[in-house]
């Protein structure tokens, strides 16, 4: 992430009159390059590859008193309840409402908000280095507040996920090792868990997963690749223990069109027909798997074991509103603070977002333990 700002006449002009001793003329310009930044600074954020913007945007008037209507969201045969994770505190643990499918929910929303100011000698030698370092600085502290949220949110909803007397988790097949069958497993689950409202066949399943993407992490993705010279079957012929004296306990390679691929494709976009979203806050001791270990009320080490998830995509369920300011129609707000006088020689920006995050139907979630 980063935000430059460009050495044109005008824009030299602008933060050199941020320097002004004229108090009138330095808060003008601090103004004006407020209502410059704020949008940019919206825009980098939302764009930002991170875990906050799998959730879908619904946006509402900043002096607003947002809400859903449930029944839009949910089949009209769905059952009558449902259970809806949100946050009240930005970084909180989130709760779990039961709701009836007919209610209108109202949103909780909170402010994440960060403030930060340079030397005014800066602007007065138009170091045009220093003030975008000083906005890439704010978004990024906004942004880091919004994924430990987002990242509190999915990991509690899916520690807590079952649907159909399911757990939304499973494990490997054989621990410490992401394998074919693993993906196998997690699909056949998605299966299980997305049934019409008589646990019967959905409409259109015979085309639908249950699972569009997987997050994982660097050392899941290097699983992945050494498919390309590793075995892996979970079997061996006539169903022999792998790793056994038995001859049939042999390793199967993976056909030579798979490691081909594997071996062409060190990005790893999409494997098994699931797009692959490589995050390295997850893996063994990473910070969401310290998170997922905190939430998870099953065995899990967060030492020697890693929480893979699975989503669907397809499905409206991850939703984040955004209170959108009336004046300048950004949902990043950026002030010119005056709290500095002449005599502290310092220049400030104050920008904040109101936000509210939830999870509407937990059924887009699944995991898998290594």
């Amino acid at each position: 992430m980063k935000i430059s700002l460009k050495r044109t006449p005008e824009q030299i002009e602008l933060i050199k009159a941020m320097a002004s001793r004229n108090r009138q003329v330095a808060y003008e310009a601090q103004v004006a390059l407020a209502e410059f930044i704020g949008p940019v600074l919206a825009e980098v954020i939302n764009n930002a590859p991170t875990l906050s913007n799998l959730f879908t945007q619904l946006q509402f008037n900043a002096d607003d008193n947002p809400s859903i209507p449930l029944d839009l969201y949910y089949d009209i045969s769905d059952e009558d309840y449902i259970t809806v994770y949100s946050q009240s505190v930005a970084g909180g643990l989130p709760q779990n409402q039961v709701l009836p499918t007919v209610s209108e929910m109202k949103i909780a929303t909170y402010t994440l908000d960060s403030a930060l100011s340079f030397d005014r000698r800066y602007a007065a030698k138009s170091r045009m280095d220093v003030v975008s370092k000083t906005f890439t600085r704010m978004a990024q502290e906004i942004l880091l507040k919004q994924e430990r949220t987002s990242a509190n949110l999915l990991m509690t909803a899916l520690a807590n996920a079952t649907t159909n007397g399911l757990s939304h988790i499973i494990d490997a097949t054989t621990a410490g090792s992401f394998l074919l069958q693993d993906f196998n497993n997690l699909i056949t689950r998605a299966r299980r868990i997305n049934t019409s409202f008589s646990k019967g066949t959905p409409e259109g399943a015979a085309n639908a997963r249950g699972i569009t993407d997987l997050i994982i992490s660097p050392e899941l993705e290097n699983s992945i690749r050494a498919m390309a010279y590793n075995p892996i079957n979970t079997k061996g012929a006539g169903a022999a223990a792998l790793g056994g004296s038995d001859y049939r306990s042999n390793g199967i390679a993976a056909p030579d069109e798979m490691r081909m691929a594997l071996y062409n494709s060190a990005g790893l976009p999409e494997f098994y027909g699931v797009s692959l979203m490589v995050i390295n806050e997850f893996g063994e001791n990473q910070k969401y798997n310290t998170i997922f270990d905190a939430v998870y009320g099953g065995s899990f080490n967060p030492a020697t074991q890693e929480i893979a998830v699975g989503l669907d995509r397809g499905r409206e369920s991850l939703i984040r509103a955004t209170a959108i300011d009336s004046e300048s129609g950004s949902e990043f707000t950026l002030i010119a603070d005056d709290q500095y006088s002449i005599r502290q020689n310092k220049i400030g920006y104050f920008g904040s977002l109101e936000e509210g995050r939830m999870v509407l139907d937990n059924r887009a979630l699944l995991g898998v333990i290594v």
